[in-house]
């Protein structure tokens, strides 16, 4: 079913601070009616990937890690702990470059620096990884909610990314329930009649973009957006992020060939 309202409306959820074992669909229950906002018909709410980590128990204390040589290796090439390269590691598919501060991976299929390994918003000496399963995590929660609100919503895992050559980052969608992720306008035509080609629109990273000028990254408070009035595609089905394979991928393809 496609959503086609005239404007859109984003409300920054605030929450308590989120705990290793919460369970986090209630918390976002009550902090979003705490708002003052009743969920409705194909709203879409984002969550932020690091307090769900947390939620999900996903905190690690960097003095319980021991670096291999390999880390200890890779650590100061990138200057970086190597308690935190030996957890890149673990949780890469493959690391293949990096800067001072950040080892170049890919994670989950996607690029990621560090493996979305993060220690910002985490207590003193502790690190956050990724969510195990964002899309099982977003498909669980959306369940939830759903059944408290008895109307049918989205839920998107969203994190943050910088992009090639630009400086900043942008909302990238980890997993994604509720919704049809990344929508194909190939066959349709353009303002001058011309069919599109190769055009596919990644809906829920740009609505997890939208959300992030309301989150932040640092002490906001805000790990949860509510988007309402979105033209999505909304379905029952479960649909997975779809992905490009490295070689399939201009970026990647392409840096791999130097």
């Amino acid at each position: 079913m496609q959503t086609d309202h005239s404007s859109l409306q984003i409300f920054g959820i605030r929450t308590p601070l989120i705990r290793p074992g919460d369970n986090i669909a209630e918390i976002l229950i009550s902090s979003v009616e705490n708002s003052g906002i009743t969920f409705q018909d194909n709203d879409i709410l984002i969550i932020a990937e690091s307090p769900l980590a947390t939620a999900e128990n996903r905190l690690v204390f960097l003095g319980d890690v021991e670096p291999s040589g390999k880390a200890k290796e890779l650590a100061l090439q990138y200057r970086l702990d190597p308690r935190e390269m030996e957890l890149i590691l673990q949780e890469c598919d493959e690391i293949f470059g990096g800067v001072p501060g950040a080892a170049l991976t890919i994670t989950d299929g996607t690029l990621s620096p560090n493996a979305g390994i993060d220690s910002s918003n985490a207590p003193e000496g502790y690190v956050v990884l990724l969510p195990e399963d964002p899309q099982a995590s977003a498909e669980r929660i959306r369940s939830d909610i759903e059944s408290h609100c008895n109307c049918h919503i989205g839920v998107i895992v969203g994190d943050s990314r910088t992009q090639p050559l630009r400086l900043g980052c942008v909302g990238i969608a980890l997993g994604s329930s509720g919704i049809v992720p990344v929508e194909d306008v190939r066959g349709s035509v353009d303002l001058f009649g011309k069919e599109m080609k190769i055009t596919r629109k990644a809906v829920a990273d740009n609505l997890v973009s939208a959300a992030q000028i309301l989150m932040g990254e640092a002490g906001e408070s805000i790990p949860a957006v509510l988007i309402r009035g979105a033209p999505v595609q909304s379905t029952k089905e479960s649909v997975e992020m779809p992905l490009f394979s490295p070689d399939e991928c201009m970026y990647y393809s392409n840096i791999r060939k130097q």
